[in-house]
């Protein structure tokens, strides 16, 4: 449980329904599609599911948002926290989770990589959310209003070889799998189950002896301080992003969208991936090397000729 204002609270979303990409349309449709294409990343994860049920405040959002989520200096920031991230996972106990043994060859290439997809996305998902939330609370970043030229652009689309977004469903007919998943909830204070243990589902058997090792980790002091120091890194690294965010709780209420709530449920999203991030690190460690870990799965190369705003 969190501790919010006296009370424990679970983190959980509400009643606002997640938009699914099959379920998505119109505005909403369009905006999943330069997700993928700007964030390089193969579905959409559950911010962006449930941040999409404000169906005003969503393309303000990303369309605010944009400018800075196809930089050079956001990208950096997001490779800065999951450098963080894995030295603390490896500074805790390793899960080394022996059922992975049991995986066949071509099993094991595919958890690796679907790993590797999350090892990426989860400390974007962060930076992210911490410069909406800064922009939501009034703030902007220090290096806000950099001349255009000098920002570079990363290049678009998803890597070729990123494991596609596949996942169980949240409500699995799978008695143990179920079972797991409200373990996870329960031991996390989520109210819904993050894309990350749903594609891990995949492979049950992996997912449930690693979670055994996992969730005494989670319950002790040293790894809520590690997710405490992921949340300031990320908060200071957005705070440095070279554009202001045009974004408010006033834009959000000349929408008609409320605002407190927009802000709590981006506030949950800062306090969950932290944690979300260190775990799939101590996961990742029982296939590569902390000096592997550190580095980005997926690179990304300057867009050819071309800076925000227009091409060289």
């Amino acid at each position: 449980m969190i501790e919010e204002s006296g009370r424990d609270v679970m983190l959980g979303f509400g009643k606002q329904k997640q938009v699914t990409e099959y379920e998505a349309d119109g505005e909403s449709e369009r905006v999943y599609h330069e997700i993928k294409q700007t964030l390089r990343v193969t579905g959409i994860n559950l911010n962006f599911r449930t941040w999409a049920g404000y169906e005003k405040f969503f393309p303000a959002m990303w369309d605010a948002m944009r400018p800075l989520a196809e930089t050079r200096a956001f990208e950096t920031a997001a490779d800065c926290v999951r450098a963080e991230a894995v030295r603390a996972a490896d500074k805790l106990l390793r899960l080394e989770n022996q059922s992975r043994a049991a995986l066949g060859e071509s099993q094991a290439y595919q958890l690796r990589a679907a790993l590797d997809l999350y090892q990426y996305i989860n400390p974007k998902l962060l930076v992210f959310t911490s410069a909406v939330k800064l922009a939501l609370d009034g703030a902007q970043p220090e290096r806000g209003g950099k001349a255009s030229a000098d920002v570079e652009l990363i290049e678009r689309g998803v890597p070729a070889r990123m494991y596609p977004m596949e996942m169980v469903s949240s409500e699995p007919e799978e008695e143990r799998i179920k079972e797991l998943f409200e373990d996870i909830k329960q031991t996390l204070s989520l109210s819904s189950i993050n894309s990350d243990y749903r594609t891990l589902a995949l492979w049950p058997d992996y997912l449930s002896a690693g979670w055994k090792k996992l969730k005494p980790i989670v319950q002790g002091d040293e790894f809520k301080r590690a997710s405490d120091n992921l949340r300031e890194t990320a908060r200071k690294l957005a705070h440095t992003l070279p554009f202001p965010v045009p974004l408010s709780r006033e834009r959000l209420e000349e929408l008609g969208e409320d605002a407190d709530e927009i802000a709590t449920t981006t506030e949950k999203f800062e306090r969950l991936l932290p944690s979300l991030i260190i775990n799939i690190a101590l996961f990742s460690l029982d296939w590569k090397t902390p000096e592997t870990l550190v580095q980005s799965p997926f690179p990304a190369r300057p867009r050819r000729n071309a800076v925000q705003g227009g091409a060289r």
